[in-house]
This record gives C-alpha cells, sequence and structure tokens, in this order.
C-alpha cells in the first residue's frame, strides 16, 4: 500500500507536493467494540478514493476524447456497523474538521471514533509514549462514520501530473469534499440512508457551504448538520480596523475566561453562567453604543465602560484605557496571566502557557494546541499502520501550511459568509435539522459570536425550531474534557434521533 515515490520539479516559490499514483488504495479490517455492554461488530474501510474529473468531448481534431480525468487522492476511514439488517434505516455521518490545513484526526480520535487518545480528564496529555483506549463515547452504536482528508492534509493528495494549488480555497475545497461524499455514497450503496455532517472550526464553514453544494451539484438532501465550534461569518473574527464585531463578541468569553483563571471579583466569581448572563447585557446594551460612539463618547461614559471592562475581564483600568477600550484577543492571551508570567490558550484559554518572558505583546506558542499535538499525531500514525493496515511512507498532514495562502477568490472585498447558504439550504430542505456545539473557554471561535450569526441567520420563523445550541465548560476542542465529552455524546444522540424522526 506504500505510495509510489514521484520527484517533479518545484518552482522557486513553491514547495513541491507529494503525489499520488492515480489508482485507489483501500484496506478493509473488523474488529468490536463494546458499548454500554453491548458488543458492536464494525468494519473499516481505510485508504485512499481517486476523485476524478469529467472531461467534456472536444473536437475531433483535438486528439482528446470524452472521459474521465483523474484529480486527487482522497484519505479516509470509515466505520460501518456489521448488524445492522436494512442500511436504509442507519445513519451515515460523515466527518471533517477545518484550518484550513487540518486532517480529520481531531474528531476521529478525540469524539466520534471507536477508539480515543488518552488524556486525563481535563484534557492534559499523559507522559509520552502515548496511546488509545476504546472510546466509551463513540456514535457508532448510532450512526457509520466516515472521516474525510482533504487535499494536502492527512494521507490525501493531488495525483501525478496535477498540482495541490487547485484545491487549496473556498470553492474547491467545497467541490472535493462534496464530489468525494457523493463518490462514496454512490460505491457503498447509501443514497438512502440518512445522512448527516460533522465538521469543527473551519470544517462548520465547509459544513454549510456542503448543504447547498450538495443540494444543488448532486440533489443529495441531508438530515442535519452537526457544527462543532462553528464559525460561519468571518467578520465576526476578523480583528480589522473599522470592524468593532470581534470585540464584542469575544468580551463574554473574555469573561468567562477570567472566570476560569479566578482573575474577577468575589460575587462574579459564584456561578459562570450568571456571570455570563451580566456580561452579555453589558456587551449589548453599554459597550457595543460605546464603540459605535467612538470619539463622541464624553470621558465619563468612557471612565465608566472602562470600569465595567476591568470588572469583567481582569484587567486593568490603565491598560484598557491603552487599547482604546477594544480588546484584542491575542493581547488578551499574554496579558491576562502577565503578573504570573504566564499565558491562556486560544483553543482553549483553561490552559497556560510559559513564553521566554512577560514583555511581549502576543504569546508565543497556544499551550491549548501543544498539548494535543503529540498525542494525536503518535497515535494516529501507530493506528492506521498497527490496526488498520493501511501502510504509507508519506507523512500524515495532522495541521499543515502547506495549503496556504488559501483562496478566497470568490469572497474578494468581502468577508467570507455561508451562513446564506445554510439558511438557503435549510428553506430548500425544510427537514434540514442542525446542532451546534459551544466552548465557553473557546477564543477561536466564541460562542457569542456564533449565537450572533444563527440570530441574524433570515431564517423563516416555521424553521427556527430546526436550530439546537449546546454549550460546555472547556474549549473549542471541548470533547478533550471528559465531562463535556459525555455530555455532546447525549447530545448528538438526541440530535440524530431527533433528525430522522424519532
Amino acid at each position: 500500500m506504500m505510495a509510489e515515490e514521484t520527484k517533479i520539479e518545484a518552482k522557486k516559490d513553491e514547495k513541491a507536493p507529494e503525489l499520488q499514483p492515480a489508482k485507489d488504495e483501500i484496506v478493509v479490517t473488523r474488529h468490536t467494540l463494546t458499548l454500554h455492554g453491548q458488543v458492536i461488530p464494525y468494519t473499516v474501510t481505510c485508504g485512499t478514493m481517486v476523485l476524478k474529473e469529467e472531461m467534456e468531448k472536444k473536437g475531433e481534431h483535438e486528439g482528446e476524447a470524452e472521459g474521465e480525468k483523474p484529480k486527487a487522492a482522497v484519505f479516509f476511514v470509515a466505520y460501518t456497523r456489521d448488524d445492522v439488517e436494512d442500511r436504509t434505516q442507519r445513519p451515515l455521518t460523515f466527518s471533517f474538521n477545518g484550518g484550513p490545513g487540518s486532517s480529520s484526526v481531531w474528531l476521529h480520535l478525540g469524539l466520534l471514533g471507536p477508539r480515543r487518545v488518552l488524556m486525563d480528564d481535563e484534557g492534559n496529555p499523559l507522559p509520552p509514549p502515548y496511546r488509545l483506549v476504546d472510546n466509551e463515547f463513540a456514535l457508532l452504536d448510532l450512526t457509520d462514520l466516515v472521516f474525510i482528508d482533504p487535499v494536502s492534509t492527512g494521507y490525501s493528495r493531488p495525483v501525478v501530473g496535477e498540482k495541490a494549488k487547485q484545491f487549496h480555497g473556498f470553492k474547491k475545497d467545497i467541490e472535493s469534499v462534496g464530489d468525494f461524499i457523493r463518490l462514496y455514497t454512490t460505491r457503498y450503496k447509501r443514497w438512502l440512508s440518512p445522512k448527516f455532517l460533522i465538521g469543527e472550526s473551519y470544517g462548520t464553514t465547509r459544513s454549510a457551504g456542503l448543504a447547498g453544494y450538495l443540494q444543488e451539484r448532486h440533489s443529495m438532501y441531508l438530515n442535519g448538520i452537526m457544527l462543532i465550534s462553528s464559525v460561519l461569518n468571518f467578520q465576526t473574527l476578523d480583528y480589522n480596523s473599522g470592524n468593532d464585531l470581534p470585540f464584542i463578541f469575544f468580551l463574554p468569553t473574555f469573561a468567562a475566561t477570567a472566570w476560569y483563571h479566578r482573575r474577577l471579583n468575589e460575587a462574579l466569581q459564584k456561578d459562570l453562567r450568571a456571570t455570563l448572563d451580566e456580561v452579555e447585557a453589558f456587551t449589548l446594551n453599554e459597550y457595543t453604543p460605546a464603540l459605535l460612539r467612538g470619539a463622541a463618547l464624553s470621558p465619563e461614559q468612557r471612565q465608566k465602560i472602562l470600569r465595567k471592562l476591568a470588572r469583567y475581564t481582569g484587567l486593568s483600568e490603565d491598560y484598557l484605557d491603552r487599547t482604546d477600550l477594544r480588546i484584542e484577543i491575542f493581547r488578551f492571551t499574554k496579558e491576562l496571566l502577565r503578573h504570573e508570567r504566564r499565558t491562556v490558550g486560544r483553543l482553549d484559554s483553561r490552559f497556560k502557557g510559559i513564553d521566554r518572558d512577560a514583555a511581549g505583546e502576543n504569546f508565543e506558542f497556544d499551550p491549548s494546541m501543544a498539548n494535543i499535538m503529540g498525542p494525536y499525531a503518535a497515535t494516529l500514525y501507530d493506528y492506521v499502520r498497527s490496526e488498520l493496515n493501511f501502510e504509507s511512507d508519506l507523512p500524515y498532514e495532522i495541521l499543515t501550511e502547506r495549503v496556504y495562502p488559501w483562496s478566497y477568490a470568490e469572497h474578494q472585498n468581502q468577508y467570507v459568509n455561508v451562513a446564506e447558504t445554510l439558511r438557503q439550504a435549510m428553506t430548500i430542505n425544510p427537514h434540514l435539522k442542525v446542532y451546534v456545539a459551544n466552548g465557553y473557554y473557546d477564543l477561536a471561535t466564541p460562542y457569542f459570536a456564533t449565537e450572533y450569526t444563527f440570530n441574524t441567520l433570515g431564517l423563516d420563523p416555521g424553521l427556527r425550531a430546526n436550530l439546537r445550541m449546546g454549550y460546555y465548560e472547556a474549549g473549542h476542542m471541548m470533547y478533550i474534557h471528559i465531562p463535556s465529552l459525555a455530555k455532546l455524546k447525549q447530545e448528538l444522540a438526541d440530535f440524530i434521533a431527533w433528525s430522522k424522526g424519532v
């Protein structure tokens, strides 16, 4: 199963990508998992499937006939429960992470799959060597699972003669993942199964795009979409001069982070949810109008806002004054615990990091990312080869920068916003349900921004009942926190049953 070695000449400004031969490389193995005392037999189909592009027939003098042109070999791991008599009643869930540039390893070995990375209950890594354990919270009892690595992530690569760059963009990414979903559904005879998507982070952007693409291009209607740490409207996250939305929507998560690290006063430390209710009311009713007034804000009004910002964030009034009332995320991760010479994480602000010094403006690294990279990489490499019998000497691109620059050519002079795509998909298919999981300590995709996106979706009132949201006392990848993992499994199980009409 080893990929053929291919050498290509790279341009000076491009990295030479590894390429794949234009043929499927698939391995099938059989396993069992015990969940709640029930033995579940399942089959794993693991490997690469070649995506082909249909070619139009050209003129008789051009020497090219009608046919299909191989474009990319897409790596996937599919789990199918064996003791199922009627596949038309068995849900099928396609899963991927985000980045852009992320493989599907996080949802695969952290939340959904039958094996998960062993960490402590809070999500801290244990000393290496790392290992997998059976996942008592796996979703395999309720749905078959297909984990997809977009091109240039995981073991997915363009085939010989094709350039990776063509896949590194908003539109082509959605098309290639959507075409893989269509191909898998066709080959494995699952068109009549209830179908779901589950994406994390940029994978939620992809999910909303896919809801539209699958309907329009392949007439594939979905039962449900599960969004883990959602971002549909990039304006809510993009810190730019003239765009105050991120300063507004990150504030409750700054308060949650300060609460976790006990930087608030005694009254606010009593109850997280009560504190967040107070912060959200301040944000909407006082802080947002103050930002909109800008220089027209009176000195007395400004001082009042400064006092409350300091109260809710754990930062000093002097520091907040110097930020012009606008707290940028990476400044916050450095400033909150500067007195301890510690930083807090972006993906999960519960975690602390140590920089060379405490004087800089931004942290040197994200401690919440550092916590998970080693355990997930090591266990994935071993699992695929040792338990699933797929062999490749290519590097498994866990989270790669090789997809950059990522193209948003379709969104020139505007923010990426797929919320409208999702609204239209839900309107065309009124049976489509959506679940959104939010982490209170997620400084990558803050929950208040997500609430704003869905509150302004423009969905018909009769369809708003198709939306559900869950909240977790953890971060971007809330499932690394065992209590949140248990809760998330139950909420996803309830959502799938609800979306099937059970």
